[in-house]
């Protein structure tokens, strides 16, 4: 029998995956992207529960007074105020692409690159901003 290339997938490792994937902005994007949702899609319910727990009564706004005193509140805070903005950025920049801008290669990793910067400012202003 002759020997013939395959044209099966390949497994590869987590180690070989993520060594592909970290060489490009692009990559690191999408994955941080899908990243960004679950963390944000987590943590609403605890946020809205802190908003329904203040608009209740004026000890309601006391108590979440008093628990967004601590460190480890204002923190989760954060970690929500940075995955929505990453997810926000980034979800404009999928836009934009749906839309035929920033599709071709280059292009886009210019703009992976550019929401990743835009990104880092703004969670970087919502830490000094949230938990400074």
């Amino acid at each position: 029998m002759p020997a013939v290339k395959s044209n099966r997938p390949v497994n590869l490792s987590m180690g070989q995956v993520l060594e592909v994937n970290l060489k490009s902005p692009v990559a690191i994007a999408s994955i941080l992207h899908r990243l960004s949702g679950v963390i944000v899609f987590l943590l609403v319910p605890v946020l809205l529960w802190l908003l329904d727990k203040s608009l209740s009564s004026p000890e309601g706004f006391a108590e979440v007074q008093a628990i967004f005193g601590g460190f480890i509140v204002r923190f989760v805070v954060w970690v929500f105020v940075a995955g929505l903005i990453f997810h926000f950025i980034a979800g404009i920049k999928h836009l934009l692409a749906d839309m035929g801008v920033a599709e071709e290669l280059e292009s886009g990793r210019m703009a992976a690159t550019i929401s990743l910067i835009l990104s880092a400012i703004g969670i970087i202003a919502a830490f000094v901003w949230i938990v400074l």
